[in-house]
Order: C-alpha cells, then sequence, then structure tokens
C-alpha cells in the first residue's frame, strides 16, 4: 500500500463507506417485508455530508433497476431527487441527469416530481446551476413529449409571491423566459402567467404613489447633506448641493423596485427574440407580438389603473413602424366595435392616445383622422336623441376617444405644426375641434382636469377652441354625471416613467434598463 507522501489530513477516503446492501436486494426485502435496509437507504441518502462518490454509486445502481422503481416505492424516489446534485462536480451531473432520463422514461408516474424538482431549484443561485436546471428539463422534454402539459402548472403552482424580494422574482421570471425558449409551445402561457403577477404589484402601487416616496427621498437626502455640511461650513453664503445618491438604479419604493427589475428582464427577453446578431428578424418579432397582443387582449386591457406594463408591448412595437400600425388598428377595431364591453372599448381609447403621445415615429395625422371624424359621426348619432346628454354609461367609448384625441394633441401638437405653421394650423382647424367641446356632450366635464386643462391652454394659443367658458361653467354648475356601476372609466392607462420615443429602447425616470 502507498503510504508516503499522503497528506491525511486534508486527503479524503480513497473509498466511501455505506451499510446496507446494494439497491436491488434492499428493493427485494421492501417486497417481502423487510423494511430495515430500505430506511437505511433513505438515511444515506439524506446525509447533507454525501459525497460525490456515493452520489454517483447510488445513481448508477437506481439506473440499473430503474424498471423496479414504481409507485410503492415513491418515499425512496422522492429522497433520491433531493440529492444535492446541483452545483456538484460534472460526474455527479452527468449522472443525474442520466438517472432523471431513465426514470421518465421507465417510469412516468414520476415526471410530476422530477419536474417540481428543477423548477424549484429557480431561485437565487449561481448560474450554472440555473443552465444545469434547464439542461434537465429539455433532457426530460426529449423523453417525454408531454412534459410542457405537465410543466405549466408546475410553472405556475411555484412563482414566487409577489412580496419575495426583486432577487427572487427577477431569477424565477428569467428562469421561465428561458424555458419559453426551448419550449416554444409555452411561450404564450409564461408571457400570460409573468404579465399577470407583473400587474398585481403595478395596481398595488399608484404611480403618484410612486413619485411621492421617491421625491421625499431625494429631499430628505438633500436636506440630511446639508445639515452635515452645516456643521463644518460658516460661510452663510456658501450654499452648494451635491448630487442625490437618489439617482442610482434602485426604487425606493419596495414594490415599484420589484415591478421595475421585472420590466428590465421582460424588456431584455424582447429585444433578444427580435434580434438576431444584432439585427431585427421580422418573423421572430411577428410571432412575438402576436402572443404579447393576446395577453394584452386578456389581462392588459381590462385591468384598471395599469401605468407600466403595457409598455412591454410598446416597446415591441417601436421596432418597426407595420407593427405599431397594426396596434393601433388592433385598438380601432375594438374602439368603435358595440360588440365589445364598453369598459373594454373605453380602454382601448386610453391606450391610442397613450401609444400615440409618445411613440414619436408615428405619423400622428392619419390616426387623428380616424378618431376625429368617429367623434363627429357619434355626435350626429347622439346630439338629436333623448341620450345627449352628460352620461358616462352611456357614452364611455366616446369619452375616452375625446380624452385620446386630447391627449394626443397635448403630446404631439408641435410635430403637426412644425416644418409649416400655416398647412399646420389649417390642418387642426380642419378638425372642428369647436364642435366637439361644444356638444351636448360635453367631454370637457368627464375628461382629466389636467388633460382639460393643457388642452385649453394649447387650443387657445393656437386659437382653435376657446374651451375655459365651458370649464368655468362646469366648475359652477354640478351636472348629472353618472358613473357605470361595473366600474369603467375614462382615466387613460398613461404611466409616465417609460416613454417610448423612437424605434429603439424605452427610457425609464432612472436610467436606460
Amino acid at each position: 500500500m502507498e503510504i508516503e507522501g499522503r497528506d491525511f489530513m486534508n486527503t479524503p477516503p480513497l473509498k466511501t463507506v455505506r451499510f446496507g446492501g446494494n439497491v436491488v436486494a434492499t428493493l427485494a426485502k421492501f417486497k417481502q417485508g423487510d423494511t430495515s435496509d430500505y430506511e437505511l437507504l433513505k438515511h444515506q441518502l439524506a446525509d447533507p455530508d454525501i459525497k460525490d462518490a456515493q452520489i454517483i454509486n447510488w445513481l448508477q445502481e437506481f439506473r440499473n433497476c430503474v424498471t423496479q422503481l414504481s409507485k410503492d416505492h415513491e418515499q425512496l424516489i422522492y429522497v433520491a431527487l433531493r440529492l444535492p446534485w446541483l452545483g456538484r462536480s460534472p460526474a455527479v451531473v452527468e449522472e443525474y441527469l442520466s438517472f432523471l432520463s431513465n426514470l421518465v422514461s421507465a417510469q412516468t408516474v414520476y415526471l410530476r416530481a422530477c419536474l417540481k424538482m428543477v423548477v424549484s431549484n429557480f431561485k437565487p443561485n449561481l448560474p450554472r446551476s440555473f443552465d444545469q436546471c434547464h439542461q434537465a428539463l429539455q433532457l426530460i422534454g426529449r423523453y417525454v413529449p408531454s412534459t410542457s402539459c405537465f410543466l405549466m402548472p408546475i410553472l405556475i403552482d411555484n412563482f414566487p409571491f409577489v412580496q419575495k424580494s426583486s432577487r427572487t422574482l427577477e431569477c424565477y421570471v428569467h428562469n421561465l423566459l428561458r424555458v419559453a425558449v426551448y419550449i416554444p409551445s409555452l411561450r404564450r402561457d409564461v408571457l400570460e402567467l409573468i404579465i399577470s403577477r407583473m400587474l398585481k404589484l403595478d395596481v398595488s402601487a399608484p404611480r403618484g404613489e410612486i413619485e411621492e416616496v421617491e421625491e421625499n427621498t431625494v429631499q430628505q437626502e438633500l436636506k440630511g447633506e446639508q445639515e452635515e455640511e452645516g456643521l463644518f461650513d460658516m460661510d452663510e453664503d456658501v450654499c452648494s448641493v451635491k448630487s442625490s445618491p437618489a439617482g442610482t438604479n434602485v426604487m425606493v419604493h419596495p414594490v415599484a423596485e420589484r415591478l421595475d427589475t421585472l420590466m428590465v428582464v421582460l424588456l431584455a427577453f424582447i429585444k433578444d427574440m427580435c434580434h438576431v446578431n444584432g439585427c431585427l428578424d421580422v418573423e421572430r418579432t411577428k410571432d412575438l407580438y402576436k402572443d404579447l397582443v393576446c395577453v394584452f387582449d386578456k389581462l392588459i386591457l381590462p385591468t384598471h389603473a395599469s401605468c407600466h406594463v403595457q409598455y412591454a408591448l410598446f416597446y415591441l412595437c417601436s421596432f418597426r413602424l407595420a407593427l405599431a400600425e397594426a396596434f393601433l388598428e388592433h385598438l380601432w377595431r375594438l374602439l368603435q366595435s358595440p360588440s365589445h364591453p364598453a369598459v373594454l372599448r373605453q380602454s382601448a381609447a386610453g391606450y391610442m392616445g397613450s401609444f400615440l403621445a409618445r411613440a414619436n415615429f408615428l405619423t400622428v395625422r392619419a390616426c387623428l383622422d380616424l378618431l376625429v371624424p368617429w367623434l363627429h359621426l357619434y355626435i350626429d348619432s347622439q346630439d338629436s336623441g333623448s341620450r345627449a346628454y352628460c352620461d358616462i354609461t352611456l357614452h364611455g367609448p366616446f369619452y375616452n376617444a375625446c380624452q385620446a384625441v386630447f391627449y394626443t394633441l397635448i403630446f404631439r401638437h408641435r410635430s403637426i405644426l412644425e416644418g409649416n405653421m400655416k398647412k399646420g394650423l389649417a390642418y387642426l382647424q380642419s378638425l372642428n375641434l369647436e364642435r366637439i367641446v361644444m356638444c351636448q356632450l360635453n367631454p370637457l366635464k368627464v375628461c382629466l382636469p389636467a388633460v382639460t386643462n393643457m388642452f385649453a391652454a394649447i387650443t387657445r394659443k393656437y386659437q382653435l377652441v376657446f374651451c375655459y367658458t365651458i370649464i368655468e361653467r362646469n366648475n359652477r354648475h354640478v351636472l348629472p354625471v353618472v358613473r357605470s356601476s361595473v366600474g369603467a372609466t375614462v382615466c387613460p392607462p398613461t404611466p409616465t416613467p417609460w416613454t417610448v420615443s423612437s424605434p429603439s429602447t424605452p427610457t425609464c425616470s432612472r436610467g436606460n434598463p
């Protein structure tokens, strides 16, 4: 035996120690009612200090008798599935993946358990551990074609609570999107799952609340810095304000920080899926657009007070003008379709205004040429009727369309007037905005006060409409404004932190994602 030159204190045993018989013999005894070796085997597999050589040895024996591992041995299999294989030596990882492949091939009853084990590791971990998890899922999918049918419910059940840390949510969403890459059939469901959770964050933190928290934090930090400087600065004439550390990439509002983190992950996924070697892949972009539009219709459109999540679709549309136009056409069809619920038509109008106001690469005139004539036709159909009065329940889509026009003109009037002021003014005058403002449906009474006031200022500046008489009259008199019992609103879903300014990348109030 060679002993010289061996470091006894730092060298592990050449052979591992184990008790009991092999797995085949243990299963035979268990079948006959003798459970002693069976329990001993479970105990040894659950040893937190188990060595690589032991894991490999056990897994090889399991593979040799995998056809005998029936439903009766589920406790043993569950212990084996909890073996610490991630981050181990390449030999352990390779053997474990072989074990999983053999197990799901021979005993499909354990497919769910194997998938749950892999998905449970979509938590803050080393990048190589994530790679090994996805390697396992792809291997399982190769041997069991129906894997995707069983995987999606597991992905839903294991999604962390939205109150979890940003890092936990980020890791899970990142891994979900990786699954969507190599299992394309799940992509729409994965996007639906992610966006549904993001919407919960979005609506639980109003935009005004986020802005107030961030602003207060900046003021407190500046005040603290100034007080600290005042302890040593005796010259009252010297006043210097340092840049605030609040300009970092971390939002102070906890919900805003979690949502912001997930937005960055989702936008990065969209960009990567639509580009190959830095160039836009049109077909891939179209396919992803179809998935996102379906999710938009199902989740985002009916959700009240969503302020940020919709910008994922806006961002995708910025890659190609044809997509942006297709999205506007989609919203336009929703708005003018009487077969859709009023609340969805109102929401579609709000998103039209939001998108038009910020997507500078769009031709605003073409969209106004659709919206404004529709408003005039609506007024024609109502002005002489018995329902020609201010009522959100009856005329909700009309009011939202008005607000979309007002909102668009607030943001985009310069693009209409620049270049040729005379032609631009002639175009704005041809819209006959005065008739819309002065009609008996009284849209200025219903639209958001901020939108109404800005629209009034702009139209007065260019002598298009004089709105202040109507605004003052509305303030003096309480008109019979009836609000919908189903929660319909004319508040446009138009968030301020994210802006789609060009066909590239949206910018955020805290920097580029």
